[in-house]
């Protein structure tokens, strides 16, 4: 396996590996160490057992010892009154230290004794023999197992419980360590995707799943942020509809009112044609808002001579404004290339152009600058305006927001900063305003190319895009 395959240090693998293993080895050291008590339980004879047939044989070497063959007759008719299995005393030559003598059958048992640290497997009652505790050469105690003594009474019962409750119980230990590692934080997601099927887009995981440093974790914190998206993406459309019926409210108005009205017919179509051209701007305006922050598809890129672009979009300026080519000034270098898409370049920078030139007072300058700052260009847009209030730097890049108080459409309708930012940010960049100097400044952050030398094919594609008009996103 490759190294770059490999699961991460807090991977799933690796936790459900732990699990799996600590279960095989609990299960191992559980069969190993329950066996063997198991084992003497079922098989050996228990220490009360031992205790009283080593007792037993003290007391039948104490009556050898003080009484003889009489002592042992005597203490043998007492062990028939406890016990109801056969007692003999017998001596090293397997001789019966009794009175009565062994008969064949007796004799016959003798040759299969066992001690009492011996397994007992066959069934039914093992015959014993003790040893006199003082002086084993002496004698032994003969005993037929009594009855209670035997082990393994439970054998089948502690066989199930062995072999059948106790991994059963480790097994669904198993099952609740898997369900808390994987069911309840699926569970959660599943919870979050009924809440957007219900509409409920502002519902968030909790933070114990989304802090998970496994890939569980990162699905949350995936889902988290999708949730976010949808959620950003809903309420910007919804207020872009709602922006958008409000501002085709007035042209509409106007255009009742001149159908209403008695002018004549060129005044008529005049009217009626510069309201559709307002209305018009304004849908493909909201439009194209809508689709930059909605799209999130990569755009083509290529490398840009932002000098060569600001005199293409001057010359469509003076011819609209009607200014003078010596009041937009440029003092970026021509070595400044950037990397980014040409048509949502060219609008960011022509609708941050049309709004100083708006802003400006007559005979005002409006100036480009930039400089290089590390892998980025910093660029500047300069106007002499007047500049705006602190509280509004940020506002001012809101969809439909008009500080001037212009009627809609006369100076625009509050989009332009708005698509700009858009079509920054889409290629890495960033936009931001502040006051500078007697107006305000419009600053852009560029990832930068290398040096590249212009050519035609870049100069022929620039003029092709501004030749169409004001720059359409492709």
């Amino acid at each position: 396996m490759k190294r770059s395959e490999l699961p991460g240090r807090h991977s799933l693998f690796w936790k459900l590996a732990f699990l799996l293993v600590a279960f095989c080895l609990l299960m191992i050291w559980l069969s190993w160490s329950w066996g063997r008590y198991m084992e003497e339980r079922n098989q050996f004879l228990s220490d009360e057992a031992r205790g009283t047939l080593s007792r037993y044989a003290a007391q039948a070497e104490q009556a050898w010892q003080h009484g003889g063959r009489s002592g042992v007759d005597d203490w043998l008719q007492s062990m028939e009154l406890r016990e109801a299995s056969w007692v003999g005393v017998i001596g090293g030559n397997l001789q019966s230290l009794s009175s009565d003598p062994l008969n064949d059958q007796e004799i016959q048992h003798l040759t299969f004794l066992r001690g009492l640290d011996w397994p007992i497997h066959k069934k039914g009652r093992p015959w014993l023999r003790i040893p006199f505790p003082k002086e084993p050469s002496a004698g032994s105690l003969v005993i037929e197992l009594p009855e209670r003594f035997v082990p393994g009474k439970y054998r089948v019962f502690w066989r199930v419980i062995t072999n059948g409750v106790i991994p059963g119980l480790f097994t669904l230990l198993l099952c609740v360590g898997l369900y808390r590692l994987l069911v309840v934080p699926l569970n959660n997601l599943r919870e979050q995707a009924n809440a957007w099927r219900a509409d409920q887009l502002n519902v968030r995981l909790s933070s114990g799943i989304t802090q998970r440093p496994d890939e569980l974790g990162e699905l949350a914190r995936a889902f988290d942020s999708m949730s976010e998206r949808l959620q950003s993406m809903v309420a910007l459309q919804q207020q872009l509809l709602r922006d958008l019926s409000h501002e085709l409210r007035t042209p509409l108005s106007r255009l009742r009112v001149a159908s209403e009205s008695e002018q004549g017919l060129p005044q008529l179509r005049e009217r009626i044609g510069r309201e559709v051209d307002g209305m018009q701007r304004l849908v493909e305006e909201t439009l194209q808002l809508a689709w930059l922050d909605t799209d999130r598809s990569p755009l083509p890129e290529e490398a840009i001579q932002v000098e060569a672009l600001w005199e293409m979009l001057t010359d469509n300026a003076c011819y609209e404004s009607g200014w003078p080519s010596l009041q937009l000034q440029c003092s970026v270098e021509a070595s400044c290339w950037v990397r980014g898409n040409l048509n949502t370049l060219a609008q960011a920078l022509e609708n941050i152009l049309r709004n100083a030139i708006r802003h400006s007072p007559e005979g005002g300058i409006v100036r480009l600058d930039g400089r290089r700052d590390g892998d980025y260009w910093h660029l500047w847009l300069e106007d002499q305006g007047g500049g705006v209030a602190e509280g509004d730097l940020e506002r001012i890049f809101s969809p439909f927001t008009r500080l001037d108080g212009s009627r809609p459409g006369d100076g625009g309708f509050g989009l332009g900063l708005s698509i700009a930012r858009n079509a920054v940010q889409r290629q890495g960049g960033s936009i931001w305003a502040e006051n500078a100097g007697a107006g305000l400044r419009l600053n852009l952050r560029l990832l930068a190319e290398g040096d590249v030398a212009p050519t035609d094919a870049f100069a022929s594609r620039l003029a092709l895009t501004l030749e169409l008009g004001s720059p359409q996103i492709v």
